[in-house]
Parts: structure tokens; sequence; C-alpha cells
């Protein structure tokens, strides 16, 4: 089909006619339309093999300049390159060579090649090898299949810096406590200004709630009781301590303990059950608090100073840890010492956590070394040996916190400037990507928290911040 010379169209805004005049033949208007239209259909479609075939081509620089070819040194002693010098030998380095030294670091700190900056081919061959690797496992081993891979994977966690979660209105002084509520999305924070805050945690703007200022009363420690409606705050040198009921909105000083005979009221711990804080005496002694009556129902005591106290899952027994670097284990309901081990290698304890699962126990040392153990070792064995010794610190061990999933367990050391290490469980080996950064986020922490579904980590710091991150293996808050 050909058409004449002299074809015309006449379109109207209201309405389509098509009139086609030749000079020996009538077609028909339909016909002629059906032809254009499978000729513009094979157009385009060629169009779209085209783009694809340049797709698939290497991309090509839009412009190269010649001086870049050649080999001239870069002094690598200036302050801006100086952390991507590996030794003394790297004082000048070529330009060729300090760019991949750049691209290495930026795809460390990344944890490899962000997808936008692959080629249209480096993303089709990576799809090619994995599916490769993944015929070649399933060909090597059997097994179930069909079961989902939910675990936290190790080597690098991948993460993201948020906002300061509480950057609405930071600590005028050292922070001492980080806390994520147990069930709203929010976070606590409270320090020796004498005051504690509730920000709403969005990682974007983390908006200020509300801020409750204790007068003469620079905060040691708050938490939140085990429903969320309350929160204790005690301080340095006081025997009395504050509790906040957020439903009332009252602060209630509780200026009397009936039955404790202790100069101060510093270190404490929230009962699983809800109902009591333990309390941490002087010369080993261990108070049971009860919130009904704010009166001493049971005390324990150990040999040396108390180093810290941990509950385990089923809130039925209370890990002790001793200055002296003996660990005691309690049971609460009759208050009997059930076992007693030493802190393998330690000289000095300093911390103690326990995992929410009841598999693990991480002791803490002045030495900077954390031992991890079994739980049930602890518990049967005068002398367990730990599954790992976590020697990545070298300060004082101050601060443990295993996280919800009982994957992950935070250490750190307020002696030292970025002394924070994750360390993944089911390897026992440490985040290779945590502290992230060689620019200073972190500096000196005291204390450590996970949002409940571990989708959120922060800290309390010396600067008066809390540093967030986004944890996103997790997708829950």
């Amino acid at each position: 089909f050909r058409p004449a010379k002299d074809l015309r169209w006449i379109l109207k805004p209201s309405e389509l006619t098509i009139s086609c005049l030749f000079k020996r033949s009538f077609f028909s208007a339909s016909v002629l339309l059906s032809s254009l239209c499978s000729w513009s259909l094979s157009l385009s479609e060629e169009e779209e093999e085209e783009e694809a075939h340049q797709e698939l081509q290497p991309r090509k620089a839009a412009w190269v300049d010649e001086d870049d070819e050649l080999e001239e040194e870069v002094d690598m002693t200036h302050r801006y390159r100086r952390n991507l010098m590996k030794g003394e030998a790297e004082a000048t380095m070529s330009k060729q060579k300090l760019h991949e030294r750049m691209r290495e670091q930026f795809q460390k700190s990344m944890g490899g090649t962000p997808s936008w900056a692959e080629s249209s081919n480096q993303r089709k061959k990576k799809v090619d090898d994995e599916e490769e690797e993944d015929e070649d496992d399933l060909l090597r081993r059997t097994g179930n299949f069909v079961a989902s891979s939910e675990s936290l994977p190790g080597g690098i966690l991948t993460m993201k810096k948020c906002l300061h979660a509480n950057s609405a209105r930071p600590s005028e002084d050292r922070l001492t406590t980080v806390q994520f509520h147990p069930s709203a999305q929010v976070i606590l924070t409270a320090g020796l200004d004498q005051s504690l805050s509730l920000f709403q945690v969005d990682g974007k703007t983390n908006p200020k709630i509300q801020s409750i200022h204790l007068e003469r009363f620079p905060i040691h420690k708050a938490q939140f009781s085990l429903d969320g409606e309350k929160v204790i705050a005690t301080s340095l040198k006081n025997k009395m301590f504050y509790m906040y009921d957020m439903m009332d909105g009252r602060v209630v000083p509780v200026h009397t303990i009936r039955g404790l005979n202790e100069a101060r009221v510093k270190e404490f711990c929230v009962c699983p059950d809800g109902g009591a804080l333990l309390l941490t005496g002087t010369n080993g002694y261990l108070h049971l608090l009860t919130l009904k009556t704010n009166e001493v129902i049971r005390s324990l005591k150990i040999n040396g100073d108390v180093s810290g106290v941990a509950f385990s899952h089923d809130g039925r027994k209370v890990f002790v840890n001793s200055e002296e670097g003996e660990v005691y284990v309690w049971d609460v309901r009759n208050s009997q010492c059930i076992n007693r081990f030493s802190d393998d290698g330690c000289v000095r304890g300093t911390s103690i956590a326990t995992s929410r699962n009841g598999r693990y126990l991480a002791c803490g040392s002045q030495s900077g070394v954390v031992n991890i153990y079994s739980q049930e070792a602890c518990l049967n064995s005068t002398n367990p040996k730990p599954l790992k010794a976590v020697m990545n610190l070298l300060t004082s061990a101050t601060s443990l916190t295993f996280n919800p999933s009982s994957e992950i367990l935070a250490i750190a050391s307020r002696v030292e400037d970025e002394a924070v290490r994750l360390v993944h469980l089911s390897s026992l080996t440490v985040f290779s990507n945590f502290p992230v950064a060689k620019r200073k986020v972190i500096y000196r922490t005291s204390c450590l928290d996970f949002s409940p579904h571990s989708g959120f980590f922060s800290l309390a710091n010396n600067k008066g911040h809390a540093p967030l991150f986004r944890l996103l293996h997790y997708k829950n808050f």
C-alpha cells in the first residue's frame, strides 16, 4: 500500500475526519489508519530496542582532562588527606592511586559499592553471579531451602546515622542515661544538667515531647518502669529519688525508704515483674524495694563491692558481678546463692548483662575484655569457660547491652572517645563498620540502648548528645 502524493489530513477539534483524495483510486480511511498505526508501532519497537542496546553499552566519560593522565605526586601529609595514609611510606601518592584509595574507603564506609554507582553491565553481572552461586549452593548441600533467612548476617551491619535523638534539646552537661520506651516510639534522656527529657523518635526531626527539671538533682540514672507509665530517677549523693508519673504529669519525690540503711541511692534496676526495684548498696549489699509501700522487703550480700547486676529473662534469678571479678547467681524467690564462679581472666569486674533469650551472659572488666558465656553453663558450672573473649576495647568496659532479639551485644567504655563496638552473637565477631566515620561522632559513652524491635540504636555521651542510628536489617521500631 502506497499513499498518493496529494494525501490531505483534515483534523477538527470537535471531531476527527479523515479525507483521502487520490488521483486515480479511493481507499477507505480505515485501511489507511490501520496501516499508519502499524507503521508507527514498528518504529516505537525499534526505538525501544535501540535504547535498550544503548543501556547495555558501557558509559563513556562526558569529558576527559589530559592532565589527569599525568603521574603527578600528591602530598598525603596534608590534613585533608592524612587519614587516607596507611603508613609513613605513603607520604606522597600518585593521583591514580589516591583515586583508588578514596574509592576503597568510600566502599568500606558504605558496606560495598552502592547500586547507584554501578553500571548496567556490573549490575547484570552481579545478578548472574548471585544466581550461579545459588545454583551451586543448591547442588552442594541438602536441607530445608524453604525456611526464611531473617537472621542478622555478620561482617557488616547495614545502618544509617540519623539526627541526634535529643537534637531538639541537647543536654548542657554530660548525659548519663538514654532509654527507649518499652511500647511507644519515645526515647528518654537524662544527665547532670538536672533534667530528663522525652522525645518522639522518627529519625528525621525527633521532636521534643516534654522536659522535667529537678532542682539541685544531677541525674545519675533514669529508667522507665516496666509498664512505661513512670520514670524513676536517682542522683549522685542523695538518699532520695524521684518518680515521674507520665499519665498524671506529677513528679513525686521519695524522701525516705523504710528498712534502707544506706547514705545514698545511686544504682538500681527495675525487676522484671515490674513491682520492685533492686538497689545497689555499699559493702556488697543489694536491697529489694517494693514500689507499693517504698520499703525494703529483702537484702542480699556478696563479698566485695557490687559492680553490676542483671536479671535472667524470666526474672527468677539475678547475676551479680563483684569488683573482685567473681559472679554470683541468686534465686530471687528464696534469696539463696545457687552458684558462684570467677570471671575468666578478670582482675576487677565492671559490668554485666544478660540476653533476653536466656542464652548469653556478658561480663566486662577493667582491662576492657568482655567475656561472653553460655547462661546454662554459668548456672551449672563453678568454672565455666567463655564462648568468646572480646578484646576490642582498650579501657574499662563500663556498659554492656544486648538487643531485644539477642543477635547483637553492644559494648562501650566511658574512658575513651569512640570506644563502642557491636558484637554479632551468632558468629561471635565484631561488626567491622562501626563506628563508621573517622570524624568523632560518639565521643565517651556512658549508656547504650536498643529500641523494642531493634530498629534503632542510641547512646548517651559526655557532650550532652544522644547519637541515633537506624539498623536497616530490622523493619520495625
